[in-house]
C-alpha cells in the first residue's frame, strides 16, 4: 500500500471492469503488540522500578485494580505502551473522518496517483437509516420508506457508473491518474493501515461508537461506527482487563 509520498508503482492498465457495490466494511488486526501486561509494566516502573513479567503477574486480582484505578483517575500514560496495526477497507468518506483523529494514530492509505482505482462502491444496505430528523445536536434517524431505499438505491448506483465511466474514459485518453480520480465520489471503497495504542483507539472508540455504558453520548455516523465496532471486538480479546474497565468507567479514554 503506497502513501502519496511513494515513488511511482509499474502496473499494467486493467480492462474495464463493472462497478461492484457493498454496505459493509472490513477491518482485520494484521499485527499487534498489545497485552493488559503491557500497563502493568508501564505503570508499576514508576514506584517499583524494572519488574519481570512473571512478578507483574503474581497478582492477578491486584493487577484488575491497578488498570481500573488508573483508568478512573485518568492515568493515561501507561495505556500507549502497546500496538495495534489494522486493514480497513471502506469508502472515502469513512477515512476523511477517520482523519480527525491524529495523536497516537498512523495511517498508510492506497494511492490514487500510482494505481488504477478498482470500482467498488459503498451503497447502504437495508438496515441503515436514511431520514435525519430534528435540528443539529439534537436529531435522530430513523428508517425510510421502502420507496426512498430503492430510490437511494437506484441513484447513487447510477452515479457511481456514471463515474467511473468518465474515470475510465480520461485515463484511456491518456490522462494522469492524479488528474483522472478527481471525477471520482467519495463512496469509493480506500483501503488503508492504521497504527494506535489503546489510549488512542479508546478516545476513538468514545467518540464513533454509541454504547449504553458510555457517560458522555456520542452520534457517529454509522459507516465509521462499523468499523469502530470491528476494531473494539478485536481489542477486547486482546486486552480484556483494559477493556473491561474503559467500560466500568464510562468509556472515556484516561
Amino acid at each position: 500500500m503506497n502513501s502519496e509520498r511513494d515513488p511511482p508503482v509499474t502496473e499494467t492498465p486493467a480492462q474495464s471492469v463493472e462497478p461492484s457495490f457493498r454496505d459493509d466494511v472490513t477491518v482485520e488486526l494484521v499485527k499487534c503488540s498489545a497485552a493488559d501486561s503491557d500497563v502493568l509494566w508501564a505503570a508499576r516502573v514508576s514506584t517499583a522500578g524494572e519488574q519481570s513479567l512473571e512478578e507483574l503477574q503474581k497478582d492477578p486480582e491486584r493487577s484488575k485494580g491497578l488498570i481500573n484505578y488508573l483508568m478512573r483517575d485518568r492515568h493515561g500514560s501507561p495505556f500507549e505502551h502497546n500496538s495495534m496495526t489494522f486493514f480497513i477497507s471502506a469508502p472515502i468518506f469513512v477515512f476523511r473522518e477517520f482523519l480527525r483523529h491524529r495523536v497516537g494514530w498512523s495511517y498508510n492509505e492506497e494511492s490514487g496517483r500510482y494505481r488504477e482505482l478498482r470500482p467498488v462502491f459503498y451503497v447502504p444496505g437495508r438496515s441503515r437509516k436514511l431520514v435525519q430528523e430534528g435540528r443539529p445536536g439534537k436529531y435522530r434517524f430513523v428508517a425510510g420508506t421502502e420507496e426512498q431505499h430503492e430510490l437511494t438505491t437506484r441513484v447513487t448506483e447510477r452515479a457511481y457508473r456514471e463515474a467511473y465511466d468518465a474515470y475510465q474514459e480520461m485515463l484511456a485518453a491518456g490522462v494522469a491518474r492524479e488528474v483522472a480520480r478527481s471525477v471520482l465520489p467519495v463512496g469509493l471503497f480506500s483501503s488503508m493501515y492504521a497504527t494506535c495504542n489503546a489510549r488512542s483507539l479508546m478516545h476513538f472508540l468514545g467518540l464513533r461508537t454509541q454504547h449504553e455504558r458510555a457517560a458522555v453520548p456520542s452520534f457517529p455516523q454509522r459507516e465509521i461506527e462499523m468499523v469502530g465496532e470491528r476494531m473494539e471486538a478485536e481489542w477486547a480479546k486482546l486486552m480484556p482487563l483494559t477493556y473491561a474497565a474503559f467500560n466500568d468507567n464510562g468509556r472515556v479514554a484516561p
